[in-house]
């Protein structure tokens, strides 16, 4: 369970960002409310959208979703059962924050198949290969 910080909203100007920061906060959160955001989506579609994602992990986060008013959750009385998610009004106000989300995303990161290596590692990295007998010989 997320701990907070501050009790009211009151306490410095950054203070919203930390209150917006703790309901969209999480690994996954994110990334349902984007694809969401493309329409309305049954729970195994959106598990194959995330195939990293556990089915606990997502049942858990769209109840969160649900909770704090970004997901409208709609059963239908069918056997099986038929359920859809999909954005509320308040869910659709967070697109331009998702969306600048992606393109800062898409400007400054290089996505990699593979181990994940972070910024530093990559200054290194490109600096040994510079550096590298192989690198010299094909100058």
């Amino acid at each position: 369970m997320t701990r907070i910080r501050h009790q009211s909203l009151d306490c410095s100007p950054g203070c919203a960002v930390e209150a917006t920061l703790q309901l969209i906060d999480g690994k996954w959160k994110g990334v349902i409310l984007y694809h969401l955001l493309q329409g309305t989506l049954r729970f195994n579609a959106i598990r194959r959208r995330l195939p990293n994602i556990t089915q606990r992990m997502l049942t858990t986060q769209l109840r969160e979703l649900e909770r704090d008013g970004f997901v409208l959750r709609t059963v239908y009385p069918e056997v099986p059962p038929k359920v859809e998610y999909s954005l509320t009004p308040r869910g659709r106000t967070l697109e331009p924050v998702i969306m600048a989300l992606k393109a800062w995303g898409d400007e400054h990161t290089e996505f990699r198949h593979g181990p994940e290596i972070c910024a530093d590692q990559d200054q290194t990295l490109s600096t040994a290969v510079q550096s590298s007998p192989a690198a010299k010989g094909a100058e």
